[in-house]
């Protein structure tokens, strides 16, 4: 699948202001070409959860839950803002497991993203489907004692949460319907997992030496549940994501060299 469009300045605008962050001027912080080249499929190609039904990446069976588990980006260069940019994106790898809540197939997409001539940014993005009548995951490890050192807070409501959801033209309904979050076995809406590696990264970007250059890893380890203020705290190779119950769901690491992958001929 190939995507091209300009990265204009009024998506950053409208996630700097969600963020409560200043708006950036010609460069585009890391990580933030999440709101960028974005697949906007027709209603008519949605299933009842919100998901595209085809495409890429295919869910592999019918009426299978999908979660995103985690993933990794290296950024090259950062992207200028009122340029073009391209991405190609394409399935590398997919493989059957069954764990507790029983059979699981995991998916790996890489997107590269290109602009004036060079690969600026390459991803790949971890996805999990389960069965639709499979029990959600269960609750994080508590953390050990909080490190002293800077953290980040962000306070997510039902309107942070549509918000979100509308800036990564994400339609999932588990993170703005209550009723069908519900059905899906959690006990409120749930907090996306980009916006939590998001926030990892704006704590590497703010409190840190930044994600240029290097390859950031990140792993969702629990769902966070609710409509509740998140922290972001340093963590054993990176950070990691608190609910307010102080349970860890997310975790991040730099990890050496560039993500692993096949190029599109390959794949």
């Amino acid at each position: 699948m190939v995507r091209e469009e300009v990265i204009a300045p009024e998506p950053a605008e409208a996630l700097a202001n969600l963020l409560d962050v200043e708006i950036p001027g010609d460069v585009l912080p890391p990580m933030w070409h999440w709101v960028y080249l974005l697949e906007r499929r027709r209603t008519a190609d949605l299933g009842p959860d919100g998901h595209p039904t085809s495409g890429v990446p295919a869910p592999p069976g019918p009426g299978l839950k999908r979660m995103f588990a985690g993933g990794r980006v290296t950024t090259a260069r950062p992207l200028r803002i009122g340029r073009r940019a391209t991405r190609r994106s394409w399935v590398t790898r997919t493989s059957e497991k069954v764990g507790r809540s029983g059979p699981l197939t995991f998916l790996t997409l890489r997107g590269e993203i290109s602009q004036d001539g060079h690969v600026a940014i390459v991803e790949e993005s971890d996805l999990v489907y389960r069965a639709a009548d499979a029990s959600s995951p269960t609750a994080g490890a508590p953390a050990s004692e909080p490190p002293v050192g800077p953290r980040l807070r962000l306070a997510v409501d039902e309107a942070f949460l549509f918000r979100f959801s509308a800036l990564t033209y994400n339609a999932h309904r588990i993170h703005y319907d209550l009723g069908w979050a519900r059905a899906e076995g959690y006990a409120g809406l749930v907090v996306h997992g980009p916006l939590q590696a998001l926030m990892m990264a704006e704590f590497a970007r703010r409190h840190g030496d930044g994600l240029v250059g290097r390859t950031f890893a990140f792993r969702l380890v629990a769902p966070m549940v609710g409509t509740q203020t998140l922290t972001v705290l340093p963590g054993p190779d990176g950070a990691q994501v608190l609910d307010a119950g102080g349970q860890i769901t997310a975790r991040s690491e730099f990890v050496p060299g560039n993500v692993a992958g096949d190029s599109p001929g390959q794949a």
